[in-house]
């Protein structure tokens, strides 16, 4: 290979390695704004507080994001690709709903311990009227996915009569809370944190 060579590839191959470092930095930025803005609320979060969970100056952060609510925007939408990408798994997978349903509890507390947690997305109201109104869209369309676990499961038999949607709501609830509500367990798992579920939840659910 000529030297000619090796400068075309050098320079063919660096967007690629900067591309990729951008996904990386953005990837981390989102990871530690649903952290915070989990922890300490939309409004009390700010973007210093964001850099430096992540070793960076301000405005290094704004190369990435406009604002806090652009940031905030973007943790939904992550939060619900990776909440969807799940369910889509546990759906191709098949089997009785009270199955899907335990396959995707244990799948979403796989993931937000390899992904940290997803921004709770029952409330969007800082956001504004075009991306609260996509938020709300997207959230109900999973909601729906969702619910048809526990209808098949009343219609297999492996789960009682219930509401769906409430159901449903409580459970999202509970699990993306989690990271708040026990970050103090000695030893937390999430072994015990799905024999916890199936005591408080599942066995409730479950069809005698």
């Amino acid at each position: 290979m000529s030297k000619g060579d090796s400068l075309i590839l050098v320079e063919e191959t660096r967007p690629m390695a900067q591309s990729q470092k951008s996904v990386k930095k953005r990837e981390a930025i989102l990871r530690a704004a649903i952290e915070i803005i989990n922890a300490k609320g939309f409004a009390a979060a700010t973007m210093t507080d964001i850099a430096a969970a992540i070793h960076l100056r301000d405005a290094a952060l704004y190369y990435y994001f406009p604002n806090k609510q652009a940031l905030a925007f973007a943790g939904h939408q992550r939060s619900l690709e990776r909440f969807e990408a799940i369910l889509a798994v546990v759906e191709a997978g098949g089997g009785q709903g009270l199955c899907k349903l335990r396959r995707f509890l244990s799948a979403l507390l796989d993931d937000a311990v390899t992904n940290g947690p997803q921004l709770y997305f029952g409330d969007s109201s800082y956001l504004d009227e075009t991306q609260r109104q996509a938020i709300e869209e997207w959230t109900a369309r999973l909601s729906k996915r969702l619910e048809r676990f526990l209808e098949e499961g009343m219609a297999d038999g492996t789960i009682t009569a219930c509401e769906p949607s409430l159901v449903v709501q409580l459970l999202v609830g509970m699990l993306i809370w989690l990271t708040k509500w026990t970050p103090t367990t000695p030893g937390l798992t999430n072994e015990r944190l799905l024999e916890a579920i199936e005591t408080t939840a599942l066995q409730g659910l479950a069809k005698a």
